[in-house]
């Protein structure tokens, strides 16, 4: 198993360049085509919505946003360009970035997204995109957290020490799946035990084994178990249940999605 092609979020957000540049470093890694995706938001302001309530844009306001997306698009290709990666394209969406993420979703391998930023206002992005994508794409995320983002922050890594949150269950199972090119690169894997399941040193990968005990909640016991041991990346399933008609993100997914200062690979 291999990324045949990764799809990273295009924006203009000041963590844009941090997002673009771990995407580049693992497709560059793994061989993938990379994708990136901006949308323009258009479909939330077209037309009236009376859940919403929101007017129909002006044609000037329409082409702020087309000019918005297309600026966001260009510093993903001067990312490229200047990173000398050459299997790339570009994609723009007359759609919300929810929508267009999921659409591109069903061709690729990986989705590539920052962590939520409450302090940044994003048109067309009526919720936080992690969760959603997690919960309705059926493709696992790599999450860039924002602090990779910070002046004077070290370019994030990926391959030197992965933490795999480990249970013998279907979530992790799923997650591990996924995450395997990856892993195969790692100069060291750690296999956070939380129940004893499968053996993954069976599929070629050297794995130290450690069992942890602890009275904290998991999402805050994971992060700080890969704080502690140097970790580059966190490798997890991510939880959820339904209330109602409504898909939620559970706890310990949650709070990694929000807290998380590493690299998180993370499937549903």
């Amino acid at each position: 198993m291999s990324y045949q092609t990764i799809a990273v979020h295009c924006d203009q957000s000041r963590h844009a360049s941090a997002r673009h540049a771990l995407a580049i470093q693992l497709a560059q890694a793994t061989g993938a085509h990379l994708t990136g995706v901006a949308a323009t938001g258009l479909s939330r302001y077209a037309d009236w919505d009376d859940a919403r309530g929101a007017w129909p844009l002006p044609p000037y306001a329409l082409d702020h946003l087309r000019r918005q997306a297309a600026r966001a698009l260009a510093a993903f290709e001067r990312d490229v360009t200047a990173a000398g990666f050459g299997t790339w394209s570009s994609s723009l969406q007359e759609d919300d970035a929810e929508s267009a993420l999921l659409l591109h979703a069903r061709y690729a391998d990986l989705l590539v997204l920052s962590q939520t930023d409450p302090d940044e206002i994003q048109f067309g992005v009526s919720r936080p995109l992690p969760p959603e994508l997690l919960l309705h794409s059926g493709r696992p995320l790599l999450l860039v957290p924002n602090s990779v983002s910070a002046a004077g922050a070290p370019a994030p890594t990926l391959t030197r020490h992965a933490l795999l949150a480990w249970d013998g269950g279907t979530r992790a199972a799923r997650a591990f799946s996924d995450a395997l090119p990856l892993l195969r690169l790692a100069e060291r894997i750690t296999l956070l035990v939380l129940n004893p399941g499968s053996d993954p040193a069976r599929h070629g990968l050297r794995v130290d084994v450690m069992r942890e005990f602890t009275k904290a909640d998991t999402g805050p016991a994971l992060l700080c178990a890969a704080a502690e041991r140097g970790c580059d990346l966190l490798v997890m399933g991510g939880y959820g249940h339904r209330r109602l008609h409504e898909t939620l993100v559970g706890g310990a997914t949650r709070g990694v999605l929000r807290e998380a200062s590493l690299p998180v690979l993370i499937a549903h």
